[in-house]
């Protein structure tokens, strides 16, 4: 087990626990880095609005230890299979935009979306030989763009 992600799960359940939510958060060290996995009575309410409570927890752990991680890893949190769900869905998305940009010969332009879930897109269709990505805007309203060659 990576030090930093110990790290990351005992502040993480400092926070949930002064939040007063029934979780428990345990950690694992993969390929993408730490994982933080939130289980309990309360772990839907990590799920509401879409994940937005992951996505801040992320957020702030990232501020805390971010520095601490190689550039390739990331800390991610997760509750009953959420980011495996959604994982799924954006390369389901990112399938659809390939064919529409294929079929129609347009960009195909994403609606808001977080890095994490750009970069997933991005890594689904780096592969294809005939198509760009490419991340246009700033901040709040940066969108993925898919593009032929």
């Amino acid at each position: 087990m990576n030090q930093t992600c110990e790290n990351a799960r005992e502040f993480l359940s400092r926070v949930v626990s002064d939040m007063k939510f029934d979780l428990t958060v345990s950690s694992e060290w993969n390929e993408d880095g730490c994982l933080l996995n939130l289980s309990g009575e309360d772990a839907h309410f990590a799920l509401a609005e879409n994940g937005e409570l992951l996505d801040a927890f992320e957020t702030i752990l990232f501020q805390a230890f971010g520095r601490e991680l190689d550039r390739e890893h990331r800390i991610i949190v997760d509750a009953e299979g959420f980011r495996q769900t959604r994982k799924a869905e954006l390369h389901a998305m990112a399938r659809f935009a390939a064919d529409q940009v294929r079929k129609n010969g347009r960009p195909f332009t994403f609606g808001v979306l977080n890095s994490t879930e750009r970069r997933i897109i991005h890594t689904s269709l780096q592969k294809e030989e005939d198509l760009f990505t490419e991340s246009v805007g700033e901040g709040r309203d940066r969108r993925l763009q898919v593009r032929l060659q």
